[in-house]
């Protein structure tokens, strides 16, 4: 991914407000981009040091409740077959 791409989705990041947005975000980059998935975005920009630990631990918090409440609703589903 280009440093342009990376910077636009730095600033897209920095611009949600919720974790519905970031959420919406880290889904059409799955599309968009498939080879880099938002989370590996962001330990990037950790290591890069473009991203406050914070904010970086704020974004990732977030992505994996989302996929903590897939994994979970998947798993009911499952369970009730």
């Amino acid at each position: 991914m280009g440093v342009e791409l990376k910077d636009r989705v730095l600033n897209a990041l920095r611009a949600c407000r919720s974790s519905e947005e970031l959420v919406a975000l880290d889904e059409q980059l799955a599309i968009d981009h498939r080879e880099c998935p938002l989370h590996r975005l962001i330990c990037d920009g950790l290591r890069e040091r473009t991203v406050a630990p914070v904010e970086a631990a704020n974004w990732l918090m977030a992505l994996m409740e989302h996929r903590e409440q897939q994994l979970t609703a998947c798993l009911n589903l499952s369970c009730q077959v």
